[in-house]
């Protein structure tokens, strides 16, 4: 069973910093691009980093010089590291994985999602 669990989010005040992790596991060949979405009540989920396999990352611009996303693919884990954070960033944030499986199937995963919240 293939799936992905994604940890670290928290309540902590505006400024400051939390990390979220996502690990995969299960019978799974490679992983292409990870990234973290978010999605905030009654809002459509947004992106908010990916990170390709070879270490190619892209962020929203709402996200830009506050958050890094980095990846240990030994690990099959994703990272995301976020500073100076608004009462904004405040979502659930979801891991997302493209993944090529030992079956050799390709399929997109994701994760059950973690509460960020931000007080002001």
């Amino acid at each position: 069973q293939v799936q992905l669990v994604d940890s670290g989010g928290g309540l902590v005040q505006a400024g400051g910093s939390l990390r979220l992790a996502c690990a995969a596991s299960g019978s799974i060949f490679s992983i292409a691009a990870m990234g973290w979405y978010r999605q905030a009540p009654g809002k459509q989920r947004e992106l908010v980093a990916t990170i390709t396999s070879g270490g190619s990352t892209n962020y929203a611009d709402s996200v830009k010089g506050r958050f890094t996303i980095s990846r240990d693919n030994a690990k099959n884990t994703v990272y995301l590291q976020m500073n100076s954070l608004k009462p904004e960033d405040t979502s659930v944030y979801y891991c997302n994985a493209y993944m090529v499986l030992a079956s050799g199937a390709a399929l997109d995963y994701w994760g059950q999602g973690t509460q960020v919240t931000v007080s002001s």
